[in-house]
């Protein structure tokens, strides 16, 4: 746990650039981050799963494709 105190004089700005110092040293906040976003590893099984509906939705795209019903053109840049 990092503590800080105000020291005689101390601006509350200061104070708290000395914490936040203190805070990044001691490596708590990406320990913290780290945990936080975290992504968990997926299973065998989920991981085939989404591989077979990725390769499902592969197909049905190059059939519309190939029959036409899909423009192939670049639509730009999208949000």
């Amino acid at each position: 746990m990092v503590q800080v105190k105000k020291k005689e004089g101390e601006t509350v700005e200061a104070m708290l650039r000395r914490f936040k110092k203190q805070l990044l040293q001691t490596g708590l906040l990406q320990t913290a981050r780290d945990i936080r976003f975290r992504e968990r590893d997926k299973s065998k099984n989920q991981k085939r799963k989404d591989a077979q509906a990725r390769e499902k939705i592969r197909q049905k795209r190059e059939h519309l494709r190939k029959i036409g019903k899909l423009d192939t053109r670049k639509k730009g840049f999208r949000r």
